[in-house]
This record gives structure tokens, sequence and C-alpha cells, in this order.
């Protein structure tokens, strides 16, 4: 009776696992001290392109990066001033967003680039400040 059981919860298993796992926007990334908004809007512009992110849309204390692999696209808005980087997503396109009743969910993948980015943003931050005059 047992196997049945497990015959009979295989395709409900398959379908936990393969739906698409809740989309959490990182914490902030620290800013180091001592380093200008433009050093921080340039730190995080490098951090971008180091895995293809393009910077699509650049204010004072706010960019829009697009990431475009093969048929998904993943748009996130950047805001930074002295003290933080925070990452929000903001849309994509094939990456199976949607919103349930416990929270919004995204293809897999999604987290992986952005720990990437988030990675990548915070070694440019530390490169700036260690290449950045004493005060």
């Amino acid at each position: 009776m047992s196997r049945w059981k497990i015959v009979l919860l295989m395709p409900l298993l398959a379908l936990l696992m393969a739906a698409a796992p809740l989309l959490v926007d990182p914490a902030p990334i620290s800013v180091p001290a001592g380093l200008s908004e433009q050093a921080v809007a340039k730190a995080i512009t490098l951090g971008v392109a180091q895995r293809g992110w393009i910077v699509s849309k650049q204010e004072p204390g706010y960019m829009e990066a697009t990431l475009n692999i093969r048929t998904h696209m993943a748009r996130v808005g950047i805001t930074y001033d002295l003290k933080t980087v925070q990452i929000r997503y903001l849309d994509s396109s094939n990456l199976d967003y949607e919103v349930k009743d416990d929270g919004r969910h995204i293809h897999r993948n999604y987290a992986k680039w952005i720990n990437n980015l988030v990675r990548d943003i915070s070694m440019q931050l530390l490169t700036a400040s260690a290449a950045a005059p004493a005060t």
C-alpha cells in the first residue's frame, strides 16, 4: 500500500519542485565610508556591466539595469546614496513572474543573477574604496 502512495505522490512532488521560488529583493549593500556619490554610481555601473547587465536609465541616486539572456529579460531598479545601495525587482519577461497568496514568485535563475549582481557591485565598491584617497 505504501508503494502506491509514493507513486501517487510523485506527480505532486514534481509540481512542487518545479514551482517558481519566492522573489525576495536582496538586503541593502553597505557603501564604504569616504566614497562620493559619483564614485558610488561608477562602482554600480561597473558591477552591473560585469555580467552583461545594461544600465537603461540613470539619474542621481537611481539607476535601472536590464539583463537579457536568450529569451529572458529581467529589469531592476537600483537606488543608492552614500550609505547603501538597494536593488529591487521592477519587471521581467519569460521568467514566470507571478504574484500568489504567499508572495511574488519568479524563475529560479533570477535569484542567482541577483546574487551575482550584489556580489559584483559590492566588489566594485570595495575596489573604489581602496583606491579612494585617504581623508
